[in-house]
């Protein structure tokens, strides 16, 4: 395999792995939510309040990491 596979491969692995850990981690945290919300509903607007800044966190991880791999695979500093 070439550079340029091998590059093509990890940008591949980067962007499946980040959706798949960003899904994982939102849904679990939803799903927290509920629980949170139906135990204590008089707090379901300050948990509404961070579930959402997490929501953000966790897809700007994702979007950080679909950037990486969109750097390796349109200016690859490996090739050349």
């Amino acid at each position: 395999m070439t550079n340029v596979a091998l590059v093509a491969v990890a940008a591949g692995l980067i962007i499946g792995l980040g959706a798949l850990g960003a899904c994982i981690g939102i849904g679990i945290m939803g799903g927290k939510y509920m629980e949170g919300a139906a135990r204590q509903p008089e707090l379901m607007d300050q948990l509404q309040t961070k579930m959402f800044l997490l929501a953000g966190l966790i897809d700007a991880a994702f979007l950080i990491g679909v950037g990486i791999a969109m750097l390796f695979a349109f200016a690859n500093p490996f090739v050349g």
